[in-house]
């Protein structure tokens, strides 16, 4: 690497790893001294057309002169940076920093030229737009604010490069050569373009995985059994459509086939391509057939092999050097140590896992981190699916292992515009990037449900997993995926439960419920679960156990057909006799009643109803019908030679009808249902961020560029405190030190009577139950005397540190915080003071930027906030003031990512303002990188 005195230290954060708009993956990284043959060769491949491009006339070959020049620099004023793949450059940028009159400069030149070369064989992969995102944050770093790049006006696709990428920008056409200049501050549009372009990259990417059209599964023992022959079994067994590979080592030369499937030594001697390959080896062999399939082509892997991370520690380092060495070469990884993956589409049919039998088509995405989970949720499904409601099912499944590389972030981009899901189902036991996986939620949660489980939720996370720590209790990350939209549940009962109805009903328009049945017992029982929930329930209306399918039918017409419902919940116990004509008929009655409107959910809870089950799931099919009394038959799992039959679907606009078999998981799920309905009204309206005339925004940041120059991180003062809250008109109310009781009562004097006096030591900070706190003093008797009696109860004034605050107008005490959490970003938390509230955990918590809308259900979210809005007769709070002072912290910390925490405790809140009688702030550089920066894969 470069050591020259002239040249900084090598900026190893910028390397990355990158998604490209095929799904395959690149390097970026600087260039250094050491790149002058990989620069020479890439030149050489090159067409003369593209060197012509970029150099305005033709340039067979560069010059020594010139290789020194894009090799050589000093990551400050000149850089460059490359995008590789197997190791070899695919394409470069640099940037030169230049002063007002065009020529070479150095700081506080802020203003750049740019140019980029992309390998023809590569152009249209997106390499360029990510080159300018990571070149563009490099600039950003080192002080540049503008680029410069000068086109030729028939370089269409480099010109697009720059007017896509959201930049605010200007052209201009002078002697034959089109030049634009753009700064390079983000934008909403270019962020918008930045994700939108993350979005399309990370969404192939799994595609690729997920319908491939050619397989090999690498490790298919020559003998039945173990893992590699199983997974070979099950994707020929599942009627795979693309081609199918067995690749084992140890295979006789002369054998040809495995279990009926074309057989390789290795993959390197398949004729044709494969797009992704199995690995189902012991570890220690598998970076040889990474290799080997890095060589061939091969687009991604699904590694099955363990003994990597959830080892121990040689395993870690065993699986950063796999996901390293796969991207070498442009290869992404489900795994290692994986389930499978699973794609029930008639166009594709893979079952690449573990599970024996395809689970039946449907309209469900799942995603599960743990092997053993995604059996259960498979099994559940299948069961559920089958036996409830007929056709519910999985579109695709994937088991991410130890989610090395692919995590659920990736799967959720695949899932949001994939036309086979209507609804996703995760299970998760670590969150890598909250920050993300919250941004594409929120995304996600507004076009089609998403149901999260997260295992591990009082420890560590599993010892496959690397992820960023954080600081936030689980409680806190709960509240922010729900704020994005996420249904969270607890068990995996819960997930199943609420993600078939979520896939067979309609949306509530409310939380009105009516029920009805033909037992009393049930129908209460369901009455209260409803209340339980936060649900509004009719009176149960029993239909006594002599209802027939009739009398269920009117009824649930004419609760439908009500105003003053919202959704219907059916209970019904076994009827004695002709069990199953009456299942059936009564499953027909409560689908056609149910088809009549299809606006309003309808749930039905049995007790020991096997056979309504069924005729449910047989009243919403176009399956022929078994006669009376037969008993229905399970379908023979087809053979490799078989054309599997289509899923059977319900008619056109027929409702398939979930059962439950106790009311607690159906009112659960319904009122699941109800706050995400709640949740898509709200989002349509997120509400805006609000503009303040009084912010000094600039002010603000000339403040705390002096206040770092001291140090990387610190505390600051009261005096600076509320100087950096004053520029955003955030007024804290002062408190003077008092020393002596002679101190106390000039600095009354001071501020003016009725003060309180109090301590502020540590131990008896904001601890009014303590009795460190001494309110309404009126004059300097009552001042002495109170010091006397603190100083008494609680030591020296030394160890008090006793201050004296004039006294605000009666309220209610809240605590106001901000936190920049490494993982989850910005946060907001609201709650009221007292230990009361922390006992309870009574806080609520936003994502910063916080919205109007979302200030005020904040204070209205925690279980405390009747006591803002007149609480047994008392004068309501002003909570317009409060959620403003919301509102002011996070545009401070959304504007200055340098303010890393923000305490206002308390805030009195009166019946016409409020008053800030505590605040403390904390600085510390920024991170150079933020979720603002360019689009990277998880470092490794």
């Amino acid at each position: 690497m470069q050591t020259s005195p002239d040249r900084h230290e090598y900026p190893a954060h910028w390397e990355a790893d990158v998604v490209l708009r095929d799904g395959g993956t690149a390097r970026i990284r600087p260039i250094t001294v050491d790149d002058a043959d990989r620069l020479v060769s890439f030149y050489e491949q090159v067409s003369d057309e593209s060197k012509y491009y970029r150099f305005f006339a033709p340039y067979p070959r560069l010059s020594a002169k010139d290789v020194h020049r894009f090799t050589h620099h000093d990551f400050v004023d000149r850089v460059g940076l490359a995008a590789t793949v197997g190791g070899e450059f695919i394409a470069t940028v640099r940037y030169d920093r230049i002063g007002a009159d065009g020529t070479p400069a150095s700081a506080p030149a802020d203003e750049a030229e740019v140019a980029f070369l992309v390998q023809d064989a590569h152009q249209g992969r997106g390499v360029a737009s990510a080159l300018l995102e990571h070149i563009g944050a490099v600039a950003r770093e080192r002080g540049i604010r503008r680029f410069a790049a000068e086109v030729l006006p028939a370089n269409n696709k480099m010109i697009k490069v720059f007017t896509d990428a959201g930049y605010t920008q200007k052209r201009s056409f002078e002697d034959g050569v089109v030049r634009l200049e753009f700064d390079l501050e983000p934008t909403d549009r270019s962020l918008a373009v930045q994700y939108a372009r993350e979005h399309r990259a990370e969404a192939r990417s799994v595609q690729r995985l997920l319908a491939p059209g050619s397989v090999a599964v690498i490790g298919a023992g020559r003998t039945p059994g173990g893992v590699g022959r199983s997974v070979l079994g099950n994707i020929r067994d599942a009627g795979f459509t693309g081609r199918l590979y067995a690749v084992n080592k140890a295979l006789p030369e002369d054998q040809k086939e495995l279990d009926g499937v074309p057989a390789h030594r290795s993959v390197r001697d398949i004729d044709g391509p494969v797009d992704v390959a199995v690995v189902a080896v012991p570890a220690e062999h598998v970076p040889e057939v990474v290799t080997e399939c890095g060589e061939h082509g091969v687009q991604g892997l699904v590694v099955v092999s363990a003994g990597y991370a959830e080892s121990g520690l040689e395993g870690r380092e065993n699986q950063r050097a796999l996901v390293r060495h796969a991207r070498t070469y442009g290869m992404r990884i489900i795994g290692p140590n994986a389930f499978g993956v699973i794609n029930t589409s008639p166009r594709v049919r893979l079952n690449a896992s573990l599970a024996p039998e395809t689970p039946r088509p449907g309209r469900i995405g799942l995603f599960a981190q743990s092997g053993a989970i995604g059996i259960a949720l498979l099994s559940r499904l299948h069961r559920r699916g089958g036996g409830v409601t007929g056709v519910t099912g999985v579109s695709t499944f994937v088991s991410s292992g130890n989610r090395a590389d692919v995590s659920g972030n990736d799967v959720l981009q695949y899932w949001y515009e994939d036309p086979d899901t209507d609804v996703v189902l995760m299970y998760l036991e670590s969150i890598g990037n909250p920050r993300k996986f919250t941004r594409l939620a929120r995304r996600t949660a507004a076009a089609k449900p998403l149901v999260v489980v997260q295992g591990a939720r009082h420890g560590a996370a599993p010892q496959g997993h690397a992820v960023r720590a954080t600081r936030l209790p689980h409680e806190t990350v709960s509240a922010l995926l729900r704020q994005a939209g996420v249904i969270r549940v607890d068990t995996i009962t819960d997930l199943v439960d609420a993600g078939l109805l979520l896939a067979r009903q309609p949306l509530p328009a409310g939380p009105r419920v009516a029920i009805l049945g033909n037992s009393e017992s049930l129908g209460l029982l369901t009455y209260d679960a409803c209340l339980a929930e936060g649900l509004r329930p009719h009176p149960p209306q029993d239909l006594t156990t002599a209802a027939s399918a009739a009398d269920f039918h009117a009824a649930l017409s004419r609760a439908l057909a009500d105003d003053r419902c919202d959704a219907v919940v059916v209970t019904a116990i076994p009827a004695v006799g002709e069990v199953s004509v009456a299942d059936a008929a009564l499953a027909e009655a409560l689908r056609s009643a149910s088809a009549a409107a299809p606006a309003k959910p309808v749930l039905v809870v049995h007790v020991e109803l096997g056979g309504l089950a069924e005729a449910l799931s047989a009243a919403a099919s176009t399956a022929p019908q078994a006669e009376s009394g037969t008993p229905p038959q399970t379908a023979p799992r087809p053979s490799p030679t078989e054309e599997r039959p289509p899923a059977v679907e319900a008619p056109e606009g027929a409702h398939l009808i979930p059962a439950y078999p106790a009311a607690e998981r159906a009112v659960r799920a319904l009122a699941q249902a109800v706050t995400y309905a709640q949740w898509r009204r709200d989002a349509a309206d997120p509400g805006r961020v609000p503009e303040y005339d009084d912010i000094d925004q600039r002010g603000a940041a000339t403040l705390i560029d002096g206040l770092l120059a001291r140090g990387q991180g610190l505390t600051l003062g009261a005096e600076e405190t509320c100087d950096l809250l004053g520029h955003y008109g955030i007024h804290v109310h002062r408190a003077l030190p008092a020393p002596t009781p002679d101190v106390a009562v000039e600095a009354a004097r001071t501020l003016g009577y009725p003060v309180a006096l109090k301590a502020t030591a540590p131990h008896l900070r904001h601890r009014a139950d303590l009795g460190g706190v001494r309110l309404d003093l009126a004059d300097e008797d009552q001042l002495r005397r109170s010091y006397t009696e603190l100083t008494e109860l609680f030591g020296a004034p030394d160890e008090l540190r006793p201050v004296v605050q004039r006294m605000a107008p009666r309220g209610v005490d809240v605590v106001v915080r901000a936190v920049i959490d490494p993982a989850a970003g910005a946060v907001l938390s609201f709650g009221l003071a007292g230990a009361a509230s922390q006992l309870l955990g009574d806080t609520a918590h936003r994502l910063i930027p916080v919205t109007d809308r979302e200030a005020g259900s904040l204070v209205r979210s925690i279980r405390t906030a009747p006591l803002l809005f007149g609480w047994r007769g008392s004068a309501p709070a002003d909570t317009r003031a409060l959620e403003e002072l919301l509102l002011r912290v996070s545009r401070l910390v959304d504007d200055h990512p340098e303010v890393v925490a923000v305490t206002l405790e308390p805030v009195v809140v009166a019946s016409h303002g409020l008053s800030v009688l505590g605040a403390s702030v904390r600085l510390a550089t920024p991170p150079a990188r933020d979720d603002l920066g360019p689009r990277t894969l998880p470092a490794y």
